[in-house]
């Protein structure tokens, strides 16, 4: 069973950035597709980023684009959401999760597809 902890977030002014880390721990990490989702409120929970297991294959959300980077450290067992140029409307909690996978150069968008998922870390952007 894989455990998933989120930290790094906070409030932040428009403009500004935070990194968000995931700590993953009971499991072989390098063998998981990582993800970041976020849920504003009284919203739907959406796709952030994901990558492969080492990082080299990376998607993003179309809102964040440019601005959002994750990023993976195999020896550390953790993965990162670098958020750049944060806007309001990012506000949300931020949830790291994971897939376990055969398919090592995949990453994965869709909520149904993760097998574990941490408890959430809030991310609020001032204007």
């Amino acid at each position: 069973q894989v455990q998933l902890v989120e930290s790094g977030g906070g409030l932040v002014q428009a403009g500004g950035s935070l990194r968000l880390s995931c700590a993953a721990s009971g499991g072989t990490f390098s063998s998981l597709a990582m993800g970041w989702f976020r849920q504003a409120p009284g919203k739907e929970r959406e796709f952030v980023a994901a990558c492969d297991w080492r990082g080299s294959n990376t998607g993003y959300a179309d809102s964040v684009k440019g601005r959002f980077a994750i990023s993976r450290d195999n020896a550390d067992n953790t993965a990162y959401l670098q958020m750049n140029s944060l806007k309001p409307e990012d506000t949300a909690i931020y949830y790291c999760a994971a897939k376990r996978t055969t398919v090592y150069t995949a990453y994965f968008s869709r909520i149904s597809s993760y097998d574990y998922w941490g408890q959430g870390t809030q991310v609020t952007v001032s204007s």
